[in-house]
C-alpha cells in the first residue's frame, strides 16, 4: 500500500514536469526565432535609405528616393513616386545577391552544346495530318 502511494506521487510530479518541458521547447523552437526575425526586419526597415531597392508588403518593387522618420518615398518607375510608411517595407533587395545569381546562370554557349531530342511518336504525326485536313477525331 505504501509502495503504491509513492508511485502515484512520482506520477503526479511527472505530468507538470512534462508540460513545463514542452512549453520551454516551444519557446526555444518557435517564439524566440520569430522574435529574432522580427527584430532583424525592423532593423532593415530603419536602415533603408535612398538608392536602395525594396519590395513592399503589397509586392511593389521600387527604389527609395527620399526618407524621413516614418515614411519613405519610392520611385516605382521613371517619374512615378509613391509615399509609404517604413513598416510597409517587406524586404530590402541586395544588389550583391542579384549579381551573384546572374553570374551563376549558364551561358548560351553551354546550352547550345546539348543535343535536341527528337519526337518519334506516331500519334503526333497523325494528329498533324488531321489538322491539315480540317477534320476532327
Amino acid at each position: 500500500m505504501l509502495f503504491a502511494q509513492e508511485e502515484t506521487a512520482a506520477g503526479g510530479l511527472l505530468m507538470p514536469l512534462i508540460i513545463i518541458l514542452m512549453l520551454a521547447a516551444m519557446y526555444f523552437l518557435m517564439i524566440r526565432p520569430q522574435n529574432k526575425r522580427r527584430r532583424e526586419m525592423m532593423e532593415k526597415q530603419r536602415q533603408a535609405g535612398p538608392g536602395m531597392s525594396i519590395v513592399t508588403i503589397g509586392g511593389l518593387h521600387g527604389t527609395i528616393i527620399d526618407t524621413d522618420d516614418t515614411t519613405v518615398t519610392i520611385e516605382v518607375s521613371p517619374g512615378v513616386m509613391c509615399v509609404y510608411e517604413r513598416g510597409a517595407i517587406a524586404r530590402v533587395i541586395d544588389d550583391e545577391i542579384e549579381t551573384a545569381t546572374v553570374e551563376d546562370e549558364p551561358s548560351a554557349a553551354t546550352t547550345e552544346d546539348k543535343p535536341e531530342i527528337e519526337e518519334t511518336s506516331t500519334d503526333s504525326s497523325k494528329a498533324s495530318k488531321d489538322l491539315k485536313d480540317g477534320t476532327q477525331n
